[in-house]
């Protein structure tokens, strides 16, 4: 009971629960991306949000990009701190153009997602990454 509320950081502990951390969101954006990307190669017209003013496809695409791309290399623990970059402004395009007038209900996914991957450009991958295996010296 004591340890329970010890409040150091005990580094493998943290590295383990930061790879369970990398393959939870990854894995759960995957889910998310996987079917705009069947829908981005389809063949059939695309409609999807267009809150840049880029066009349909080019904003599906880089939703695929972010979603099933960047999210692939979180997992791997591969260029972690570049992969969420694209991530973090899918979610706060998400967050305030796209879900900015359907309430705090349509927006709250989107934010937890986005608090995330700030998480991980902070952290990083952790010890056991590509990044660290291909960093170490």
């Amino acid at each position: 009971m004591k340890g329970s509320y010890f409040t150091n950081l005990n580094l493998p502990k943290t590295d383990f629960a930061l790879l369970l951390f990398r393959l939870a969101i990854g894995g759960m954006m995957l889910v998310h991306g996987i079917p705009k990307l069947l829908q981005l190669f389809s063949g059939e017209e695309i409609v999807f949000a267009n809150p840049l003013m880029i066009g349909d496809t080019a904003s599906l695409a880089l939703a695929v990009f972010a979603e099933v791309i960047c999210s692939v290399l979180i997992i791997l623990g591969l260029g972690t701190r570049l992969a969420v970059i694209p991530l973090i402004v899918t979610m706060a395009v998400a967050i305030l153009v796209v879900h900015a007038t359907d309430g705090f209900q349509a927006q709250e996914l989107g934010l937890l997602y986005l608090i995330c991957y700030l998480v991980l450009f902070y952290t990083g991958s952790g010890k056991y990454s590509l990044d660290y295996i291909f960093t170490r010296k």
